[in-house]
């Protein structure tokens, strides 16, 4: 009996500003899970690339640059849909980059170009201050591709605190929406789990978000704990805390038994 699943592979990782040795763990990590079946590999954002956000502009991609060449060749050479999590996107034009994210298919095409739309401007508890607007320019576009016969929403990192961006991705048509995150370890403690459940629950949809992990430089370090979470809430798998991948097939039969059990799309109301 054929199952209306896909099996999806998270990868978390502890990228820095050494690009080429970001790719050579990122790929080790992409082939391992399409030896384990996966038909989806999600990386987080800054997967190629990250250093302290006043410097992040040192390192940025055009669609038909290296980097983007890179990841498409794998995803034809693997035969897997890939989503390129984020990186910084040269524009043409303008000083700022973008932080953009990828949903590639088998064939190495290019489904979806995603831009992060919430830019992370925010002094952390220990006086910390990110400005991710002083470099980077804010997207604009909502995101909703169909990959593998299925609407999938793509989100980035800072997205996850605004409900209304996954409430429209969903009204879309959205049964997965992916959040790769570098989340900081000060916010990741006491808010991810919490905001991604949350952002599953309310939509009924499933929540992929591939994370950044550990120390980056000396002033920089992301939470992790990269996860996978069903449309119930309730978390499917989780990343410990070291470079990894974890994997869940999303159901997508269970999906619409919860949202025909409690159909809550239907009973929104504006006020």
């Amino acid at each position: 009996m054929e199952t209306n699943s896909l099996l999806v592979a998270v990868v978390q990782l502890n990228s820095t500003d050494k690009v080429s040795d970001n790719l050579k763990r990122t790929e080790k990590l992409i082939r391992q899970a399409s030896l384990r079946g996966a038909q989806l590999v999600a990386l987080p954002e800054n997967f190629a690339y990250l250093r302290s956000e006043s410097e992040a502009i040192e390192y940025c991609q055009t669609l038909d640059g290296e980097l983007v060449a890179w990841i498409k060749d794998l995803a034809k050479s693997l035969q897997l849909f890939i989503l390129a999590g984020s990186f910084p996107e040269k524009i043409e034009n303008s000083e700022k980059i973008a932080n953009t994210s990828l949903m590639i298919d088998p064939q190495g095409n290019i489904l979806a170009q995603y831009r992060k739309i919430h830019l992370f401007d925010a002094t952390l508890a220990d006086g910390t201050v990110l400005m991710e607007s002083r470099y980077v320019e804010a997207g604009n576009k909502l995101m909703c591709v169909e990959v593998a016969n299925y609407k999938m929403g793509l989100t980035i990192c800072y997205d996850l605190r605004f409900p209304e961006l996954y409430r429209k991705l969903t009204q879309a048509g959205a049964k997965v929406i992916f959040v790769p995150s570098a989340f900081t370890l000060q916010t990741g403690r006491d808010h991810w789990e919490a905001l991604l459940r949350a952002r599953a629950i309310e939509n009924q949809v499933y929540i992929v978000a591939p994370a950044q992990f550990g120390q980056h430089t000396l002033h920089r370090a992301s939470y992790g704990r990269a996860m996978i979470i069903d449309p119930w809430g309730i978390v499917l798998a989780k990343a410990p805390d070291k470079e990894c991948i974890i994997m869940a097939e999303l159901d997508f039969d269970y999906l619409e038994q919860i949202r025909i059990r409690m159909p809550c799309q239907q009973h929104i109301k504006l006020f």
